[in-house]
């Protein structure tokens, strides 16, 4: 029995080093080292086996119960990340936004995909992978002159441009007054890792397996270093911003990321500051993730944030954050 023990022990003291090695995406690019971005896309199920484990060592009553405990109090940050819960906030929000890869149509149906957005009474919409089709009924600005990404409006658009990204993402800025204030919005779609589901899809074949392990490693890794100029092109964007910045999309990156992190300087994560429950917004596969984010500028106050999963439209779930702008 001490030997299973000691096993388990230092099993998951390798789990513990697992999760907070994801802290270094804060500091190591991927054209440096890319497998460290690996570690944000385990770190759920590395959270819970960790969660499992001190729960073990709690009923064991040993001391080592304290050890782990008190290294993972610095896995609550980002933890909240994935999965909050805030208080509601008794402000009343002037400002409803939502981001939604409405992925074409192709998943629920384009007239079911804009009847839905129609009714969504957002004051803004954000699209990714729109298709041919960006226009909302019942909203009178828009942009949609950019592959990919495209935008609605309730209230005049003051300017509009392209940020420049390298790779198959694409992103714009729109300046719209909400409230007396112009806020920047940014619409952003980082290059996708473009995954065929058969083949990563598991199999009762090892050496399948091992092919597909093989074919997803060749997926992420070369899309993880195309993404690092893609974020830095973001990032001078809205430092360059003389406005206030709502920064939302698909970032096709997970929380605890090297694109998370650097996108996320000057800037803060809308869900962490208020969102209750998970935050997990892409479900094609079993396990879902979260690739969708709203950040924005410290000086807008986020009020409420939910991913709205009543319907399946998409492979992703629409993200609504609402803000209050003084």
């Amino acid at each position: 029995m001490k030997l299973f023990r000691l096993l388990f022990t230092f099993f998951h003291f390798g789990i513990l080093v697992l999760l907070l090695g994801t802290i270094l995406n804060a500091y190591v690019p991927p054209r440096v080292f890319p497998w460290v971005n690996l570690l944000s896309l385990l770190f759920p199920v590395l959270m819970i086996f960790n969660v499992v484990f001190c729960f073990f060592w709690i009923i064991l009553w040993k001391k080592r119960a304290i050890f782990f405990l008190g290294l993972s109090l610095f896995l609550i940050v980002p933890t909240s990340r994935w999965i909050n819960y805030r208080e509601k906030k008794s402000i009343k929000p002037n400002l409803k936004m939502l981001t939604f890869n409405i992925k074409g149509g192709r998943v629920g149906g384009i007239g079911k995909v804009f009847n839905y957005l129609k009714n969504s009474g957002a004051d803004v919409i954000l699209l990714q992978e729109y298709g041919s089709q960006y226009h909302v009924s019942g909203y009178d600005y828009g942009v949609g002159n950019y592959e990919i990404v495209a935008l609605n409006s309730k209230t005049k658009i003051l300017e509009q441009g392209k940020i420049a990204t390298n790779g198959n993402g694409n992103s714009f800025y729109a300046d719209i007054e909400i409230n007396g204030k112009r806020i920047r919005f940014i619409n952003l779609y980082l290059s996708p890792f473009s995954f065929e589901k058969q083949k990563v899809k598991p199999s009762e074949d090892l050496e399948q397996n091992e092919n597909k392990l093989r074919y997803v490693l060749g997926k992420l890794v070369p899309t993880f270093k195309n993404h690092q100029p893609e974020v830095q092109e973001l990032q001078n964007a809205v430092s360059a911003s003389p406005y206030p910045v709502i920064l939302a999309g698909d970032f096709n990156a997970v929380p605890n990321s090297y694109e998370y992190y650097h996108l996320l300087k000057n800037l803060k994560d809308a869900f962490v500051d208020v969102g209750r429950g998970s935050a997990t917004s892409f479900h094609d596969y079993k396990f879902p993730i979260r690739i969708d984010h709203v950040f924005c500028s410290e000086s807008i106050q986020p009020v409420a944030y939910r991913v709205d999963r009543s319907e399946k439209l998409s492979d992703h779930f629409p993200v609504i954050a609402e803000f209050y702008i003084d």
